[in-house]
C-alpha cells in the first residue's frame, strides 16, 4: 500500500460507557483483548467499560486502562483486516496505546502500568486544588505569556498543558492560578475559556509525584525498540528506541502535550492518511484545525471500521 498510514490514539476525555462493546461482539481479536485486560488487572474491567457505572469509569485509574484496552482492541481488528500503520502518535495516555501498537511494550504490561499511572495522577494533587481550562482562539505563545504572568502574580503553578491546535491550548495548574491565567488570556484577546471537568491538573509540575511513580513502574518493565516511529508528546519528535520511549512516557506526565508539533512531524515524515483508533473523533477534529488538507478517519465500532476500510481501499 503506497498510502502511508499514521494511527492516532485518543486520551482521557474520549471515554464513554459501552465503548468497544460492538467490536468485542463482532470480532474475536477485540473480545480477546478485553479478556486479556481483565486477566492482567485481576478485575472485570470489560464489564465496567461495557456497562458502567459512568462515575466509576470516569475515575482516572479506571479511565486510563479502559481507553487503552478499547484502542488496542480496535488496532488488533484493523491488523486482522491487513491495515498496519507506518507511524503512530497518541494524545497523553494515548501515547501508551501507540507504543503497544508499535511493539515497544506488551499490552498486559501497559494496561497494568496505566492503571498505576492513573492512580498516581489522581493522588498527586488533593481534589479541588487543581484545575484545567481550554483557551480558545489565542496563539499558544500568548497563552504561555498569560500563564507566566499568572504564576508570578499568584506564586502558584500554571502552565500550558496541551498544545492541541492553533486555536486551542489547554492550561493546567493550581485552581487560583488557572483562574488568573484565564483572566489574563481573555485580556489578550482569547475568545473563550472553558473549565474542564477533570479530577486533577494533568501535564504540569504539580504532577511530579505521579511522574516519579511512572518512572518507577517503567524501570521494572522490559521495553523493546519500536517497530514503527512514534511521535513523542513531550518533544513532538519521533521516538524509535526503547530508552527514548521510556524517557518520553515518563516526562510526559509533567510535560506539555505538543500535539500540533506531533502532527506536523508525522506529516513531514510522509503520513498521508490519519486513522484515529479508539473511541470518539477528538483527534480527527483537531487535525481539521491543524491541517484541513489531511485525510482523517476513525475506527471505534463496526460502521466506522467499514467506512475506513472502504476509504483505504478506494
Amino acid at each position: 500500500m503506497s498510502t502511508k498510514i499514521a494511527f492516532l490514539f485518543p486520551g482521557q476525555g474520549s471515554q464513554a460507557v459501552g465503548m468497544g462493546r460492538e467490536l468485542a461482539e463482532r470480532f474475536p481479536a477485540a473480545a480477546e483483548t478485553f479478556a486479556e485486560a481483565d486477566q492482567a488487572l485481576g478485575i472485570p474491567l470489560s464489564k465496567l467499560i461495557f456497562e458502567g457505572p459512568e462515575e466509576d469509569l470516569r475515575l482516572t485509574e479506571n479511565t486510563q486502562p479502559a481507553l487503552l484496552t478499547v484502542s488496542i482492541a480496535a488496532q488488533r481488528v484493523l491488523a486482522q483486516q491487513g491495515v498496519q500503520p507506518a507511524l503512530a502518535a497518541g494524545h497523553s495516555l494515548g501515547e501508551w496505546s501507540a507504543h503497544v501498537a508499535a511493539g515497544t511494550l506488551s499490552f498486559a504490561d501497559a494496561v497494568r502500568s496505566v492503571k498505576a499511572r492513573g492512580r498516581a495522577m489522581q493522588l498527586a494533587v488533593p481534589a479541588g486544588q487543581g484545575a484545567m481550562a481550554a483557551i480558545l482562539q489565542l496563539a499558544a505563545e500568548q497563552v504561555a505569556e498569560a500563564c507566566a504572568e499568572a504564576a508570578a502574580a499568584t506564586g502558584l503553578t500554571v502552565a500550558a498543558a496541551n498544545l492541541n491546535s492553533p486555536n486551542q491550548t489547554v492550561i493546567s495548574g493550581a485552581a487560583a492560578a488557572v483562574e488568573k491565567a484565564i483572566e489574563l488570556a481573555k485580556a489578550r484577546g482569547a475568545r473563550r475559556a472553558v473549565m474542564l471537568p477533570v479530577s486533577a491538573p494533568f501535564h504540569c509540575a504539580l504532577m511530579q509525584p505521579a511522574q516519579d511513580e511512572v518512572a518507577r513502574v517503567l524501570a521494572g518493565l522490559t521495553l523493546a525498540d519500536a517497530g514503527i516511529p512514534v511521535a513523542a508528546n513531550v518533544t513532538g519528535g519521533l521516538v524509535t528506541t526503547a530508552d527514548a520511549a521510556r524517557d518520553a512516557l515518563t516526562r510526559q506526565v509533567t510535560g506539555a502535550v505538543r500535539w500540533v508539533d506531533c502532527m506536523q512531524t508525522l506529516i513531514a515524515a510522509g503520513a498521508s492518511v490519519f486513522v484515529e483508533v479508539g473511541p470518539g473523533k477528538v483527534l480527527c477534529g483537531l487535525m481539521k484545525q491543524i491541517d484541513p488538507a489531511q485525510k482523517a478517519l476513525n475506527v471505534e465500532d463496526a460502521a466506522s471500521l467499514e467506512k475506513t476500510l472502504a476509504e483505504l481501499a478506494g
